[in-house]
């Protein structure tokens, strides 16, 4: 069994990798440019919400105030009329990615941490780079795509979206179990 704080060095690396790698796939590859769509006369539908002061956070219209809500008839006709929206709203002013980026490198520390505990229980010092690789990739797969798909099942994110975000999840993966399996301590 290899301790959790002997792999402190390819937690890091597959971290600072990732978090490379994200960059440029969200900076200079074109395909994530799609995953929103710009509302029809945007400035119209800003200038129409900005007088309510709508504080930042996740929100439903029309939004059932319990279960059984849903199956009323006001609520029902509300969401026939339509439109139906699931948004987040963030706070207004200059929009700075700092927070954003440094939070996401933490949680590809966390995704390391995972993999690496995951796979220091199952597999020895000296395992093979293969079989290190395989298992690492496989726990870094599951933190870092398979739960985008809940958002698709349940808030109607388009699959698109969710695919293409499962691609990126693939390469971290791929990247985390490739520094696991080279930098795995050896017996």
């Amino acid at each position: 069994m290899v301790s959790l704080g002997a792999l402190w060095l390819p937690i890091l690396v597959a971290a600072a990798l990732v978090f490379v790698a994200s960059s440029l796939i969200h900076m200079v590859l074109p395909y994530h440019r799609s995953d929103y769509g710009k509302v029809v006369a945007e400035d119209q539908v800003m200038d129409a919400l900005r007088p309510f002061a709508i504080a930042p956070g996740d929100y439903m219209v029309p939004c059932p105030t319990s279960p059984a809500g849903a199956q009323a008839p006001d609520f029902v006709a509300k969401a026939k009329r339509g439109p139906v929206i699931l948004m987040t709203v963030l706070p207004s002013g200059q929009m700075s990615m700092v927070s954003n980026l440094v939070w996401w490198f933490v949680f590809c520390i966390v995704v390391g941490v995972f993999a690496g505990y995951l796979t220091s229980r199952a597999l020895p010092p000296g395992a093979p780079y293969r079989e290190v690789f395989r298992f690492a990739g496989t726990v870094a797969y599951v933190g870092y795509a398979l739960a985008l798909w809940e958002n698709t099942i349940w808030y109607k994110r388009a699959w698109t979206t969710t695919l293409k975000s499962n691609v990126d999840g693939l390469i971290y993966s791929l990247l985390t179990g490739g520094v696991f399996g080279w930098l795995w301590p050896q017996a």
